[in-house]
């Protein structure tokens, strides 16, 4: 076989580094951004934040490049607000970003109260406890196996042989200290099963008809109570509505989950993107200042830069990667106020009338408007937020199916859905209404739903169906 060298011309799509960070940074939520942007601030000394009390702006103007001939690095000045984000205030602070003096030692926002957990608190209260050594033990061993929900999980023959044998426990022994701990606060704790954890807080309450009805109910019927089965349970009880309602009234008052309050939860906080006001009867979107990072590239290594460029290509480097995070960065932002912006065009109803007024909504639509891609548009919407006067949804909140209407029209299913909410909120405790009836309502409203469309937007809004929502 001959060797030959060819020529061939053809073309192919290259993502340079700028373009892949750019869109690394388009589909990050705002505070994986803030993480993203920490550790580019860790690595790279050209690149720094601005501090509260610098005159200038966030994002300069797309950074001259470097003229080989003067080897003169331009320094990035302070600049106003771009033009296409109007409204937007950039000079603003956002939180977490601003640079504090080495003086301050106390930021009292870091600190987090002391939560006690459930074992810490029935421990502290058995400390108290008038017991000898071995039942506190006991009862020690059964606070270690209660759960974050203050249930015993595990029954008493299966904690027995995990006790050492040399110390010979008895099962009513550990019957006893089982007893202990029922009598511990929060009331309830070391129930077994919801049924016993609801008999152990009826039982600490004054002697009543209603509460011993409702003991009744808790240890016999409560499948029938869950099933909202009244009338089968009136029969059984032989009770009147009203010691029924009173019953059913004092065990709703019940906790079936006394460790909760204990549990310790991570509170997450969303900071919203853009935020939408009426302006002169027009809503606009505009940026939210906290949730844009302010940066700018450190003036002294750039000006030792300047007269040392053929000794320092790290440097040289790490400059060019700095203006291309800025660029990016203002980019993203950008993007995101312009798709706010189209969907707040698109949905000016919604803002105006609420959720029965949204209209269906697509990603296509969106990108053929702005020209961008639809992927693009997609990243753009997860995980970014819109503050308006009705709450803060997620951009990804306005877009949706449709349903189609008897008028050839269409109809969103978030209005849909609010349709049903409505429906359901003012309907006859005594005679709620079926999916085929809710189906029936929209069919005369000119909506044109089947009765599973109707029970899959009832179960999305955590509504139960109609046996279970109807009262005594």
């Amino acid at each position: 076989m001959k060797q030959t060298l060819q020529l061939r011309l053809s073309q192919h799509l290259a993502l340079t580094p700028q373009l892949q960070q750019s869109i690394r940074l388009l589909q990050l939520s705002t505070l994986d951004l803030n993480q993203e942007i920490e550790r580019f601030l860790a690595e790279n000394p050209m690149l720094e934040r601005e501090d509260a009390d610098t005159e200038e702006r966030v994002f300069p103007g797309t950074p001259e490049p470097v003229s080989e001939a003067s080897g003169e690095i331009p320094v990035l000045e302070a600049g106003s607000a771009p033009e296409e984000m109007p409204g937007t205030d950039w000079g603003s602070e956002p939180s977490g970003g601003s640079a504090r003096s080495d003086d301050d030692d106390t930021d009292f926002q870091d600190f987090q109260a002391a939560s006690t957990s459930l074992r810490d608190h029935l421990n502290a209260q058995l400390a108290l406890t008038p017991l000898s050594e071995r039942d506190r033990g006991l009862v020690r061993f059964l606070i270690e196996a209660v759960d974050d929900d203050g249930y015993l999980t595990q029954s008493l023959e299966e904690l027995l042989p995990i006790l050492p044998p040399e110390l010979g426990v008895e099962p009513e022994e550990l019957q006893i200290a089982l007893h202990q701990l029922q009598n511990l606060d929060p009331v309830g704790v070391g129930g077994r099963t919801p049924q016993e954890c609801l008999l152990l807080q009826l039982a600490t309450m004054a002697p009543s008809p209603e509460r011993d009805l409702a003991m009744a109910i808790v240890r016999d019927h409560l499948d029938q109570l869950a099933a909202r089965d009244f009338t089968r349970l009136k029969r059984v009880l032989h009770c009147t509505d009203d010691a029924l309602r009173d019953a059913h009234a004092l065990i709703r008052t019940l906790t079936p989950r006394p460790g909760a309050p204990f549990a310790q939860m991570e509170t997450r906080y969303i900071v919203p993107d853009v935020v939408v006001r009426k302006l002169r009867g027009q809503w606009l979107a505009t940026l939210n200042g906290d949730a844009v990072p302010r940066l700018r590239i450190n003036r002294l290594y750039a000006q030792l830069l300047q007269g040392q460029r053929a000794s320092a290509g790290g440097l040289s480097s790490q400059l060019q990667e700095a203006k291309w995070l800025i660029k990016n960065v203002h980019q993203r932002f950008d993007t995101i106020l312009r798709v706010s912006q189209a969907i707040v065009d698109r949905q000016r109803q919604f803002f105006d009338f609420g959720e029965v007024a949204m209209r269906p909504l697509t990603l296509r639509e969106i990108a053929q408007q702005l020209g961008l891609h639809e992927s693009t548009i997609s990243r753009v919407t997860t995980q970014k937020y819109m503050a308006t006067p009705r709450g803060i949804f997620e951009l990804k909140y306005f877009f949706g199916s449709h349903v189609s209407t008897d008028t050839g029209g269409a109809c969103s299913a978030t209005a849909i859905r609010a349709l049903i909410k409505q429906l359901v909120g003012a309907e006859d405790g005594h005679n709620p209404l079926s999916d085929s009836q809710i189906a029936i309502i929209l069919g005369q409203q000119g909506i044109v739903v089947a009765r599973r469309t109707v029970a899959k937007y009832r179960e999305a809004l955590n509504i139960p169906p109609v046996n279970q929502r109807k009262s005594i």
